[in-house]
């Protein structure tokens, strides 16, 4: 009797040896199967790699062209237009508004955005306008919309309009004078009557005057 109950555990070691022989040897047969997706997933990461620069090159080119775009657009400029003798001679306000606004600029380190311009040549876009003024003429020019539309109230009696230009220097292209008025024999309002060329801070850079 023992020694059948010795057999049979003998008979069964042995087979959970085998067992555990041909399980131990089962993953090692395996392992080439499981390392085959490797390649192929390296196949298509390369395919993708390739790829990548190819989409990235085309993208860089299309975000240039609004910048080449950017580059040729032309600027807005605003403008306010009548007689010279009633833009810097007769309207009361107008020196201390300009005056106060490149005040406000400076202190808050702002680059200026408009100018007097005497006899400006874009008045030549403007035939319904220029047949209208009497001459010479100035313009104040501004780049801020809003702030023209403002000053037209302010002043009221000026024609207003609007252009494009490439460049400040076309923008503010003018026929340089130097204007001088005559001082009134008498002169009864509260305050000081405007000092001659006052208006020089304001007119585009490096412009020149010659009197007429």
């Amino acid at each position: 009797m023992l020694a059948s109950t010795a057999l049979n555990l003998g008979s069964l070691g042995s087979c959970i040896v085998t067992v555990s022989a041909h399980s131990c040897h089962k993953p090692s047969l395996l392992l080439p199967f499981v390392a085959l997706p490797k390649p192929f997933n390296g196949s298509c990461n390369s395919s993708w790699k390739l790829t990548t620069p190819f989409k990235t090159a085309v993208a860089a080119v299309d975000s240039s062209q609004p910048a080449q775009q950017q580059d040729t657009e032309k600027k807005k400029y605003y403008f306010l237009v009548a007689n010279a003798k009633f833009m810097l001679d007769e309207e009361e306000h107008f020196q201390e508004q300009l005056f106060e606004r490149l005040r406000l600029f400076g202190e808050r380190n702002m680059e200026q955005d408009f100018w007097l311009v005497i006899e400006p040549k874009f008045l030549d876009k403007f035939p319904n306008i220029t047949k209208r003024l009497k001459r010479p003429a100035v313009a104040l020019v501004s780049t801020n919309g809003p702030w023209i539309t403002f000053m037209k109230l302010r002043l009221d009696r000026v024609l207003q309009e609007s252009y494009e230009a490439d460049s400040l220097e076309e923008a503010l292209a003018c026929t340089p004078v130097s204007l001088k008025f005559e001082k009134p024999e008498k002169w009864v309002a509260p305050y000081p009557k405007y000092e001659s060329e006052w208006w020089t801070p304001f007119l585009p850079p490096g412009s020149q005057t010659s009197k007429v």
